[in-house]
């Protein structure tokens, strides 16, 4: 039997074998939050919608900066995705198996 370590993300309970892929992914989450509220506080938004759009900021966060520094045409790339750009999450079911 061998033992794998495991990092799981408080914010959304995702696990990660990699410990810089957990802390990266809990970074985007909580820039992501800082969006949400952002938005809630500005804007008459649907608070799902709010989260959504703050997820979608955050994963491409890269994109939007290169964006906001004169490349509007980059933003063609972003898109709409139900997990994070990188697959590194474990299902906790899997890990344990």
């Amino acid at each position: 039997m061998s033992i794998t370590p495991m990092w799981r993300v408080d914010r959304d309970g995702s696990m990660f074998t990699d410990k810089k892929a957990a802390e990266e992914h809990d970074r985007m989450l909580e820039l992501a939050d800082g969006i949400t509220g952002m938005l809630e506080a500005n804007f008459k938004i649907d608070e799902q919608l709010a989260e959504e759009i703050g997820l979608l900021l955050s994963r491409n966060k890269d994109i939007l900066a290169k964006a906001l520094k004169g490349k509007p045409e980059i933003l063609q790339e972003v898109k709409l995705e139900s997990e994070p750009a990188e697959n590194n999450t474990v299902d906790i079911r899997e890990a344990i198996a």
